[in-house]
């Protein structure tokens, strides 16, 4: 008689891996952040994916009294790719708070999430987000309506968070090659917030101290549960740099900014990936926060440390809007 199924994998007991490839998913998971009510902003979900039943957030600042042309904000959320939704509390509040400081229209998509839907699922989600909006530039008259009034699409950023800033790193590498191939929109710049990369090689700040929330157990774990089934850490998906990653120096990469927790288990990853392509000529920059955890800006989008990365983010924004 076969034994009974048993857990394999086991994510903070909110998702489970049985041994017969079923999956469990927590639906109490309970949030310490509160929502913030922000006046100044008003959202709204609508469908940009049919076929995966996938939604998306947007938010629009309400004090645009003069009708200037928006920026438009792509927000990728983290989660090890496993776990996030646009509806989270602590995703919603950095949200809200980078279209009413930054004075732009986010959107904030929502994309498949393994194990039930291993990597690349959750690259072609946000590449779908993209062609989304792109459709909206080109049916100005009968798209959304929030993305037909005031709103530029040739000044579009790409915000990732952890595993969104993988994402973005992903996105970055596809679009930059061929940056026509999603015209009106024009990506004008990538910021990657403590980006998830691995690799089969230990860096020093994975090999600890762990963060409060996060240690290096966890992050292997989704690696594991998010990949191909049989590839390593140093997948393209993973690793940047990999034996069969793309030669980024021969790719055309559109401005790239890094920003990490100086106490953060990525920051090692985080800050050779920006020194790489800083050697390859590309245009990056890399910010460190000195004594800061992952996730420490959109955990927390309203604290003192929050508004100095703001300040960051509107001179890259204006940087690059030219």
């Amino acid at each position: 008689m076969d034994s009974l199924p048993h857990v394999v994998e086991d994510c903070m007991g909110f998702l489970q891996l049985y041994s017969d490839g079923s999956i469990n998913r927590s639906n109490s998971i309970k949030f310490q952040v509160p929502i913030i009510q922000d006046n100044s902003v008003t959202f709204k979900d609508t469908l940009f994916n049919k076929k995966f039943n996938l939604s998306l957030r947007l938010y629009k600042p309400n004090n645009n009294i003069k009708k200037n042309k928006l920026p438009i904000i792509v927000f990728l959320h983290g989660g090890g790719f496993c776990f996030g939704s646009r509806t989270w509390p602590h995703i919603h509040n950095c949200c809200v708070r980078l279209a009413s400081a930054l004075q732009a229209v986010v959107v904030a998509p929502d994309y498949r999430l393994a194990p039930e839907h291993r990597l690349p699922a959750a690259v072609e989600d946000a590449v779908d987000a993209v062609r989304w909006i792109q459709r909206q530039g080109l049916s100005l008259k009968e798209g959304e309506t929030w993305l037909s009034e005031d709103v530029d699409f040739d000044r579009v950023f790409v915000v990732g968070d952890s595993s969104g800033g993988n994402i973005a790193h992903q996105l970055a590498v596809r679009f930059g090659s061929d940056p026509t191939a999603i015209e009106p929109v024009r990506i004008r710049g990538y910021v990657l917030l403590a980006p998830f990369f691995g690799g089969e090689v230990r860096t020093k700040s994975e090999e600890g101290p762990s963060e409060p929330t996060l240690n290096l157990d966890l992050l292997d774990r989704f690696w594991r549960l998010s990949m191909p089934v049989g590839e390593s850490r140093d997948h393209p998906f993973a690793n940047p740099f990999g034996p069969s990653s793309p030669n980024l120096e021969q790719l055309k990469l559109d401005p790239i900014l890094v920003i990490v927790g100086g106490n953060e288990l990525l920051k090692d990853r985080a800050e050779d990936y920006a020194k790489r392509l800083k050697g390859m000529g590309k245009d990056i920059k890399y910010v460190e926060f000195e004594g800061c955890e992952h996730g420490f800006f959109t955990h927390d989008s309203y604290s003192q440390v929050a508004k100095e990365v703001i300040h960051i983010l509107k001179r890259f924004m204006h940087q690059n809007s030219a």
